[in-house]
C-alpha cells in the first residue's frame, strides 16, 4: 500500500504564518476603539469646560429685543414723562410766533393781544436724566425719504403745526410747502423728499363729525368698524401719530352706528363713553396690525391733552376757568376732573395686549400742570362776541387749546426723544 507524500515543509509554514478572519476583525475593532476613546475624550472636555465657564451670555431661550425703526440709542432708566417744569428764558422758546407762518389764527396768542409772554419760557425736566434737546437737522434726516403723518383732532394738529414750526426755518423757501385736501393737510419738504402731514379724524373711526372745518354737532354718531373710511389715506406712512380723546367727552353715551350712514333707517346702539373708546382703539390696533411693518415704521399715540376749564379743581373760585392763569399748578399729584382715567385705563388695557409695538406719549401729567399755556382768550373767535361775552372773558375762554410756541413743543421734543431713544 502505498502511503501519501509527506507534506511540503514550505508551504505548512505559510498556511501557519496566515491571520484567520476572526484575529483581522479583533485587531481592526481594537484600532477604531482607540481612536474613538480618544475623539470622545476630547469631546467630554470641551463640554466639561463648557459646563464649568461663568454664565455670561444670556439663555438661549431668552428672545433678544428687536432695534426698532428710526432707533439710535438708549436712555437708560429714565421715564421722560415723570419730572417738573424749570424756567428757562436762555433756550426757550424754541421759535418765535411770528417766525411760523403756518400757525393757525385760532392758536397765535401774541398776535391777538396776550399781555405775557411767560408761558413760553418752561422747559421739561425729567427725574434723573435730561432731556434731549429738540434737534431739528437730526429730525430732518430722520424723515428724509419718509412720510409722517398726524392723525385726530384739533389737538392732533396743534402738535402737527408745532413739529412744522421746529423744522420750516431750515428749509428754504421755494423747496417747502403747505396745502390742505379736504381732511387732509400736507407739509412738503423738497429738499428732503418728505412729507408731514395732518388728518383730520377726532374719533378714527367715521362719524358725522369728519367735515375738517364744519363739525360743530353736539348729537355726535360714530359708526362701528368703519376705520378703513380713514385708513385708506394712511397707508405707506411711515412715522403714524394717532390721538383722540376729546370727541368722546359728550357728558352721555355715545351712540354708535351699527350699518351706514347712507341708510334710511339708521340702527343706532348706545355705549357708555368706555366702550364705545375701547371699540376704537381696537379697531386703530386691527388697521396698525394689518398695514404697518414694525420692522420699518413706528406708531406713536398722544394721551389725552387736559383742559382747564374748573379753577376749583386746583383750589380757584367757583366758576373761574384758565382765563388769566400766568402760573403753572405746584402740587405734583393734580389730577383735573376733565381728565378722565377710566379712559386711560382703556388704553392700557388695549395696548398691553398689542403685539405691534406703539409708543405711548403720556402727555398728560405733565401737561396738567400748565394752566398758564391755554390760548383763553387771545384767539381768532369763530363767530363775533356778544357784549355779555365781553363783559366776562371767562364765559368765552378756550381752555383746551394750546398758545404756540409752547406747551405742544415739549410734546413734540418728547417725541423726538422716543422715535431715536425709545428705551
Amino acid at each position: 500500500m502505498l502511503m501519501p507524500p509527506p507534506p511540503n515543509s514550505s508551504s505548512s509554514i505559510l498556511r501557519k504564518s496566515r491571520f484567520s478572519p476572526y484575529l483581522f476583525t479583533l485587531v481592526v475593532f481594537i484600532f477604531f476603539v482607540s481612536i474613538l476613546r480618544k475623539d470622545l475624550a476630547c469631546v467630554f472636555s470641551q463640554q466639561l469646560q463648557l459646563d464649568l465657564a461663568p454664565a455670561t451670555a444670556p439663555p438661549a431661550t431668552e428672545k433678544k429685543r428687536e432695534k426698532l425703526a428710526f432707533e439710535i440709542g438708549k436712555l437708560e432708566g429714565c421715564d421722560v414723562f415723570s419730572g417738573s417744569w424749570v424756567r428757562d428764558e436762555v433756550t426757550r422758546p424754541l421759535y418765535d410766533e411770528s417766525d411760523c407762518p403756518y400757525i393757525p389764527p385760532q392758536l397765535t396768542c401774541q398776535k391777538h393781544g396776550r399781555p405775557d409772554r411767560s408761558y413760553q419760557y418752561w422747559r421739561w425736566q425729567p427725574h434723573g436724566c435730561n432731556l434731549p434737546r429738540f434737534n431739528a437737522s437730526m429730525m430732518l434726516e430722520s424723515l428724509r425719504g419718509k412720510r409722517m403723518m398726524f392723525v385726530g383732532d384739533s389737538l392732533n394738529r396743534g402738535q402737527y403745526v408745532s413739529m412744522v414750526c421746529l423744522l420750516h426755518s431750515l428749509i428754504a423757501d421755494d423747496a417747502k410747502s403747505m396745502e390742505t385736501f379736504d381732511s387732509l393737510t400736507i407739509f412738503t419738504a423738497k429738499e428732503y423728499n418728505m412729507t408731514i402731514e395732518f388728518y383730520w379724524a377726532p374719533f378714527l373711526l367715521e362719524s358725522n363729525s369728519d367735515n375738517a372745518v364744519i363739525h360743530r354737532i353736539s348729537d355726535r354718531i360714530v359708526r362701528r368698524d368703519s376705520i378703513n373710511k380713514h385708513g385708506r389715506h394712511w397707508k405707506r406712512v411711515d412715522i403714524m401719530v394717532f390721538n383722540t380723546y376729546l370727541w368722546w367727552i359728550t357728558g352721555s353715551n355715545m351712540k354708535i352706528l351699527q350699518g351706514s350712514f347712507e341708510d334710511e333707517a339708521q340702527d343706532i346702539v348706545e355705549l357708555s363713553t368706555e366702550d364705545a373708546y375701547r371699540m376704537a382703539m381696537k379697531s386703530m390696533l386691527r388697521w396698525v396690525r394689518k398695514n404697518m411693518d414694525p420692522k420699518k415704521t413706528r406708531v406713536f399715540f398722544t394721551a389725552m391733552s387736559p383742559s382747564h376749564g374748573k379753577s376749583i379743581d386746583w383750589g380757584g373760585e367757583q366758576g373761574d376757568n384758565c382765563y388769566n392763569q400766568t402760573t403753572l399748578i405746584e402740587d405734583s399729584n393734580y389730577w383735573g376732573s376733565d381728565s378722565k382715567k377710566s379712559l386711560m385705563k382703556v388704553i392700557g388695557e388695549v395696548f398691553s395686549r398689542s403685539k405691534f409695538p406703539i409708543t405711548f406719549l403720556n402727555i398728560t401729567q405733565l401737561s396738567s400742570y400748565r394752566r398758564d399755556a391755554h390760548t383763553s382768550i387771545y384767539k381768532k373767535q369763530w363767530s363775533p362776541l356778544t357784549p355779555e361775552q365781553l363783559a366776562n372773558p371767562v364765559s368765552y375762554a378756550d381752555c383746551i387749546h394750546w398758545c404756540m410756541p409752547g406747551l405742544q413743543d415739549t410734546w413734540n421734543e418728547l417725541l423726538f426723544t422716543k422715535l431715536l431713544y425709545p428705551h
